[in-house]
């Protein structure tokens, strides 16, 4: 883990133009905490999401860039923060820009292109921020991560891996394109043997570079939350191993010598995926097991509130992770965490938050969540495209 000092900054001025809700949007803030209050539909989680596609990937929703252009808007959409960092203040933006320009209905069939600036020059890709921010969250629909398919947790690992290593992204879906490639050449040509060994060459290399930094990822968390643990603490600490064929080469075996095994399988497998219409063996077979640390039980036999409670932990101890091993304390996005909340878990999340030392966006429908927050946070009013403050002690 890095031993470098870490580095705290904060968002000082958001911008966004043409974004979901927004047509337009220019604000400032001043603390490391900031909640967004209001109804349900009124445009808060648009304001996270914004904010999470500064990190690889398709943010918070999962959605695809052109979903995000606001309806009435050209098509088109503009996403910039200034950060102010100890080391000096940047500006990034991000956003999609349209070959065609006009109605939602001209705009049919037109292509997006997302852009990516920093300090006004252009970036490469998304991948470029995390020189100067990493971001976790927390989301409403990750309540069920532990009862739902292994599907939802492999996801979840990802983005705990690329919050760590920006790149994870990029070898996860050179990993995704090379299994497609495979599962049809098994389809329409299978007798082709040069070809399916060469694809399954690039699928082995990917696939243990991935299944890696999965487990690297997870063995530094399990350490931390280990090491880190408090038996008053209201999110109780949670053990972490991966189940799965291509886990058990990594874990056992020399890098070199897992692709080895691991083409091995793929090549004797080729009749039974074939039928399968599908790679049975890799990492996207594997699953994140997650057991609740102070009973000793599996994630998914805990009760709604210790699941909650568990992952909010997990959130909490990644974010830790994240800033030992980047230098980086991250920006933390809470949607709608605080709802069910008991009083004392409230309290300890908003104590464990302020102790994380970077800065945290939360999202809450009623303002008494946030009363305890008051003098210690932005707490703003949102109502559709419009936010204001409620109090700036």
């Amino acid at each position: 883990m890095s031993s470098s000092p870490v580095a705290a900054s904060r968002i000082a001025r958001l911008i966004l133009q043409d974004f979901r809700t927004y047509a337009s949007l220019d604000l400032s803030v001043t603390r490391p905490l900031v909640a967004l209050v209001g109804e349900n539909g009124a445009g808060k989680t648009n304001v996270l999401e914004a904010v999470s596609l500064f990190m690889p990937g398709r943010g918070l929703r999962r959605a695809e860039l052109a979903e995000m252009a606001r309806d009435e808007g050209p098509g088109s959409f503009a996403v910039s923060v200034t950060l102010d960092a100890p080391y000096g203040e940047h500006r990034l933006g991000t956003g999609i820009e349209h070959q065609n320009e006009g109605s939602r209905a001209s705009r049919e069939g037109s292509r997006a292109s997302r852009v990516c600036r920093i300090d006004g020059m252009p970036a490469s890709s998304p991948t470029a921020f995390a020189e100067y921010l990493r971001i976790v969250w927390l989301t409403p629909d990750l309540d069920a991560l532990f009862r739902g398919p292994a599907g939802d947790r492999r996801r979840f690992l990802d983005r705990l891996v690329l919050a760590v290593d920006a790149e994870h992204g990029t070898r996860v879906n050179a990993l995704e394109r090379a299994l497609r490639s495979r599962n049809r050449v098994l389809e329409d040509n299978p007798d082709d043997r040069l070809w399916l060994d060469a694809l399954e060459r690039e699928v082995a290399e990917l696939a243990i570079a991935v299944a890696a930094a999965r487990r690297e990822t997870v063995e530094r968390l399990a350490a931390l939350v280990l090491e880190t643990r408090e038996e008053e603490s209201p999110f109780p600490f949670a053990t972490m191993s991966l189940e799965g064929e291509i886990d058990a080469l990594v874990a056992t075996l020399p890098a070199v010598d897992a692709e080895d095994r691991y083409r091995a399988i793929l090549r004797d497998n080729r009749p039974r995926d074939r039928a399968a219409g599908r790679t049975l063996v890799g990492p996207q077979a594997s699953d994140l097991l997650v057991r609740h640390g102070p009973k000793d039980i599996s994630a998914n036999t805990a009760s709604t509130g210790e699941q909650k409670a568990l992952l909010i932990g997990l959130v909490l101890a990644h974010a830790r992770l994240v800033a030992s091993m980047s230098g980086i304390a991250p920006f933390v996005l809470l949607d709608e965490v605080a709802a069910h909340l008991d009083p004392r878990r409230r309290a300890g999340l908003y104590d464990a938050l302020e102790s994380l030392g970077g800065q945290v966006w939360m999202t809450g429908a009623d303002p008494g969540l946030f009363a305890e927050l008051e003098g210690r946070a932005d707490i703003l009013q949102v109502s559709p495209g419009v936010i204001e403050p409620i109090t700036r002690a």
